[in-house]
């Protein structure tokens, strides 16, 4: 090998050592507390990576607050030292944006990809005095102040829209619902559970683990038609109320990641579809694939702002 050669090679390497970075681990800043559907999708997602061996670790950080935003607030200000970090969030990151329930939005952070969808469902104790949803609607009708619907997100925010989109399908008119706003899907479970709301309004992705181990009923699923992985679970819509709402969830690094760094996470996460482990925690959760990286996801996303803004018109919520 002569002097130029070598030179090219130790060149060559150096610069395969500068700009390849391969991921080893990923922490998930999760914003809001255990127990909920950010929660569930960073853990699972974290699970099937790790598990595939795509990623040798993961590590979770849960911090409520804000409705998000004190997450968010975080990760902005933390940025520079927050180049292994992936926050997950979902629809909330638009309606909390519009509501200014706090200063940011998602062009304040990179949006690396959506990666799965999550229907919307009503569930209600074991023990509920409500048989189905039609015995639910019937007594709403009857006496609206008579049930609280609760959920983990403030008022006018992602699970009050699944109840108010439901209950507006059969309807009712979303004003007259008694809505109960928790942080965090985990704490208004409790709030079933203790009786302190009649129905809960989740994700389905939520409730279903639950459903299966007997804690909780589901009523019906925001899709226009039954999972093939859950379906022993109606629609709302083959109960006479065409309601129709999915929650997509998916990740967001730190301001100024460089683009390099963001090609590895969407890479990464493009990979894990395609594993056993991914199917696993898919199928267990009911969830739909939807991967959108970049600047499809990007579109997406103010697209739905859009669509929300309507929405909210439509059920008489003001920005």
């Amino acid at each position: 090998m002569n002097k130029f050669t070598t030179f090219l090679f130790v060149l060559i390497c150096a610069s395969v050592s500068l700009f390849a970075q391969d991921i080893d681990s990923i922490h998930f800043l999760i914003p809001g507390g255990a127990g909920g559907g950010w929660d569930g999708t960073a853990r699972g997602t974290g699970e099937a990576l790790v598990g595939s061996g795509l990623i040798d670790s993961a590590s979770y950080e849960n911090m409520s607050g804000g409705g998000g935003g004190t997450a968010i607030g975080y990760l902005i200000r933390t940025g520079r030292r927050q180049q292994g970090t992936l926050m997950v969030n979902s629809t909330p990151i638009i309606t909390r944006s519009i509501t200014k329930v706090f200063p940011y939005s998602f062009e304040d952070l990179t949006p690396i990809a959506s990666t799965i969808g999550d229907y919307g469902t009503l569930v209600v104790h074991p023990d509920s005095k409500f048989s189905d949803f039609s015995d639910l609607i019937s007594s709403v009708k009857r006496d609206p102040s008579s049930v609280t619907i609760g959920g983990g997100s403030v008022f006018g925010d992602l699970d009050h829209l699944v109840a108010a989109t439901t209950f507006n399908a059969a309807g009712v008119s979303p004003k007259e619902i008694s809505y109960a706003a928790y942080d965090a899907g985990g704490k208004a479970l409790t709030g079933l559970l203790s009786g302190e709301i009649d129905v809960l309004a989740t994700g389905l992705g939520e409730a279903l683990e639950l459903s299966r181990n007997g804690q909780v009923r589901i009523l019906g699923i925001t899709a226009s038609e039954r999972l093939e992985d859950a379906p022993e679970i109606p629609t709302f819509k083959e109960q006479g109320a065409d309601a129709y709402f999915v929650n997509w969830r998916g990740f967001f690094g730190p301001p100024d990641l460089s683009s390099s760094k963001v090609r590895e996470y969407q890479n990464v996460l493009k990979e894990m579809y395609s594993t056993d482990e991914w199917e696993v925690v898919r199928k267990r959760n009911g969830w739909v694939n939807i991967y959108q990286p970049g600047a499809e996801f990007v579109a997406f996303l103010k697209e739905q702002e859009t669509e929300i803004r309507k929405l909210r018109s439509i059920l008489g919520l003001s920005d």
